[in-house]
């Protein structure tokens, strides 16, 4: 079925057709424009409605209506325009294998006007001829040329925003998991001798678990531009209620809205990390203002550290800082690891 863009298109051409065959007399040697001269102009409009459908057919097609066009001894002023249409829409949407097929094509239309037409061709008629030929080819590879950086820049987007959206759950997920281990933990080794505090071990699993199905329905969102931050202090007190010391540092900064989750995002993920691979000392985090930048630093304290093991946290957070303009190091040093980014307020 032809398409509706295709089919205006055509029409207009037909409407564009039958006025010029009322408004432009023919002068010798050329005949005069009646029946059939109009018929094979608007037959050859009629063929682009199908030229996205069958865009070779189509090309011959009118390519052949310009040979018939000529041997009946009328003017190519009108019968020549969707010729050129349809050789722009070979080189805009296809292959090197078509654009010969359709270069042979228009060639062949090209010389057989050359052959039939009523009054010498001379060099001003090779020269509009060709510069009709490069607009249309140049022109068609131009735009397939847009449209197909226009579907990598399209692919790239979608990687980009699956990886960020992995990123997310594997930031918030991995936090309250490794949370509601510590508490479990905790609960199980106290559960004999401090039953009540292993029951309020057991409820703030509970609350984790809830916090994670919110996280999860916020991904959900997120692709809408749902997408608030995790609170801080929330996540000071799920820390120390599972029995590690925090110590959080943040004054009230004006920073722009994907600084304010890059910043919370790599807190929690260093955060996670900190409780993931040691079992005690102080977690410090501390967020400053200096200049038009903010920096913060995330400092777990520890005696020895556990060998380095592959994972994403250290990837993800270096990520974040990346897509916000900032930087990021992170490293042991004598006394425990300490995380640092640094990232503009307002990029």
């Amino acid at each position: 079925m032809p398409r509706r863009n295709d089919l205006a298109l055509a029409l207009a051409l037909v409407v564009a057709s039958v006025a010029a065959t009322a408004l432009i007399d023919s002068e010798p040697p050329y005949r005069a424009l009646g029946g059939l001269g109009l018929a094979l102009a608007v037959a050859s409009a009629l063929c682009l409605a199908w030229r996205q459908v069958a865009p070779l057919p189509v090309l011959a097609a009118t390519c052949a209506l310009v040979v018939v066009n000529a041997v009946a001894g009328y003017a190519p002023t009108i019968v020549q325009w969707p010729a050129w249409i349809a050789t722009f829409t070979v080189f805009a949407g296809y292959g090197w294998g078509h654009r010969l097929v359709g270069s042979a094509f228009t060639v062949l239309a090209v010389a057989g006007y050359a052959v039939f037409d009523a009054a010498p061709v001379g060099a001003t008629e090779v020269f509009g001829v060709t510069m009709c030929f490069l607009i249309s080819t140049v022109a068609g590879d131009a735009a397939r040329t847009r449209r197909a950086y226009a579907e990598a820049e399209r692919a790239r987007v979608l990687a980009e925003e699956r990886t960020r959206l992995a990123r997310e759950l594997h930031d918030a997920l991995g936090h309250a998991v490794n949370v509601m281990v510590m508490q479990a933990g905790v609960g199980r080794r106290v559960f004999d001798d401090n039953p009540a505090f292993a029951r309020e071990a057991l409820e703030h699993i509970e609350t984790v678990g809830r916090d994670a199905l919110g996280e999860l329905d916020r991904l959900l969102r997120v692709v809408h531009g749902d997408d608030p931050p995790p609170d801080l202090t929330a996540l000071a007190a799920q820390v120390r209620a599972a029995g590690r010391e925090l110590r959080l540092s943040a004054a009230d900064l004006d920073v722009g809205p994907g600084t304010a989750r890059a910043v919370s995002r790599i807190v929690q993920e260093a955060v996670t990390n900190a409780l993931r691979h040691t079992e005690g000392g102080r977690i410090d985090v501390e967020l400053t203002r200096v200049g038009d930048d903010v920096v913060l630093e995330v400092v777990n304290e520890a005696r020895h550290l556990p060998a380095p093991t592959p994972g994403r946290g250290l990837v993800n957070m270096r990520e974040r800082a990346r897509l916000e303009g900032g930087t990021f190091e992170a490293g042991p040093f004598d006394g425990g690891f300490r995380v640092r980014a640094t990232l503009p307020a307002r990029p």
